[in-house]
Order: structure tokens, then sequence, then C-alpha cells
């Protein structure tokens, strides 16, 4: 059996239901995280980044109007972005899949099978 997969995940979000489906259709388990329902802690987030091996100013999503309103232009460092992702989550680009110790931004939906071909 193929091990469990975790995808921070919003359902209004149409890659984010892609890559939940390209992960099904591969044989893996899905726990999904609904962010804006249950966000991520901001050590959660410090891991998130680690997995993924990017800053966390790699993962916010620019065209939100909290980042337009609150942080455009601004030149923060990567502790005040985990806080700016922990206290607004919308920021959080989507969808990210975690398995083990590995994580893409399933962006395009097809990145998702680099976490699950090996």
């Amino acid at each position: 059996m193929n091990p469990v997969v975790r995808i921070y995940h919003n359902a209004r979000c149409s890659k984010s239901r892609a890559a939940c489906a390209l992960a099904r259709e591969q044989g893996y388990e899905l726990e999904v995280v609904e962010y804006l329902k249950s966000p991520p802690s901001r050590s959660e987030l410090a891991e998130l980044v680690r997995k993924l091996g990017v800053p966390a100013s790699a993962i916010v999503r620019k065209g939100e109007d909290i980042y337009k309103s609150d942080y455009q232009g601004r030149q923060l460092d990567e502790d005040q972005w985990l806080d700016a992702l922990a206290t607004h989550p919308i920021l959080i680009e989507r969808p990210i899949v975690v398995r083990g110790a590995r994580a893409v931004v399933a962006r395009p939906p097809e990145r998702v099978l680099e976490l699950l071909g090996d």
C-alpha cells in the first residue's frame, strides 16, 4: 500500500483539486488539510518551507488583496514572512503536497508526481 500524502488544499482552487485527483489516481491515500479552515501553525509553516527547500517568501500568493495592501513592496525577513503566512493563511500558495521529508507546490498539478514516483 502506498503511504499517505498530506495536501494543503483549498477546495475552491482547480489546481488543488487536480493535484488531489492525480495523487488518488496514483493510489495514494490523502490527508487533506483545508488550510483556510484549519491554518497551519507558524512552526508547521517553518517545517513546510524546509521540506520545500525554499524561503517562506516563495510560497506567498502575491495576487491576494491582503498582500497588495499590507506586504507589497516591503522587505521582510524569513521570520516576518512566516508570521505573515501564519496570520493570513490566504497568502499560502496552494496546493502544497507533502510526502515524508519532501514537499512540492503542485503548480502545475502534475508536480505532485515528482513526490509520488519514488
